[in-house]
């Protein structure tokens, strides 16, 4: 999302040494890309531990992409925050696009050279599209709020940090009211994506340490 500023806490970044220790193998070995989720909930630390591992799997010479769940939202970010306070169902999975998003993490997993996706424009209010070059890459991570649902996965991490434990970064981030309403849209948000860390393979805690779930 343009205008999005993701800022990596020296925290994230053992979380995500370790996670590519284990993962690195698997991602050389396989044929095409290896594709990773992020989900966790808002203020989570979801986009910097995405950007954490790209700059790991880089490091370890396997260049990245990241794809934000954000850009895949049905509506922008003003219009869905109208939307959900007219109607207060509208928030969950069925916001985002995330057939479009699973599609386009197939793409990249195939060896597709470019993915042409929607880019959503914050300060406007508006989405357009950006076409993003895949020349070079090894990993695709693909980063959101319900990412854990996408089926192109190879290796899908939760973090496990509720949205009362996340409230300073939220206010850090500054990107949204703080408010009652949005408070409800959080437990909301908590009621839905609790149960999929049972889909994970490896999950963050509160502390940013890593446990691998599945071998």
């Amino acid at each position: 999302m343009k205008g999005d500023v993701v800022l990596i806490d020296d925290a994230q970044r053992p979380a995500a040494r370790a996670l590519v220790d284990v993962w690195l193998p698997e991602a050389m070995g396989r044929g095409g890309r290896f594709a990773v989720t992020v989900a966790g909930e808002s203020g989570s630390g979801k986009s910097t531990t995405a950007r954490a591992l790209a700059e790991e799997f880089a490091a370890r010479g396997l260049g990245c992409a990241v794809f934000q769940q954000d850009d895949y939202f049905r509506l922008p970010p003003k219009t869905n925050d109208r939307a959900r306070r007219e109607d207060i169902s509208w928030v969950g999975p069925g916001e985002v696009r995330l057939d479009l998003l699973d599609e386009h993490l197939a793409a990249a997993r195939a060896g597709a050279a470019r993915v042409t996706k929607p880019l959503v424009i914050y300060a406007e209010d508006r989405i357009t599209e950006e076409t993003i070059g895949l020349s070079g890459v090894a990993v695709a991570v693909a980063e959101g709020t319900y990412t854990t649902l996408l089926a192109n996965a190879d290796r899908r991490v939760f973090i496990a940090r509720t949205y009362h434990e996340t409230l300073e970064d939220r206010r850090r981030r500054g990107r949204e009211p703080f408010d009652p309403f949005i408070e409800r849209v959080l437990e909301i948000e908590h009621r839905i994506i609790s149960p999929h860390r049972a889909r994970a393979d490896a999950v963050i805690d509160g502390d940013y340490r890593v446990e691998f779930l599945r071998p």
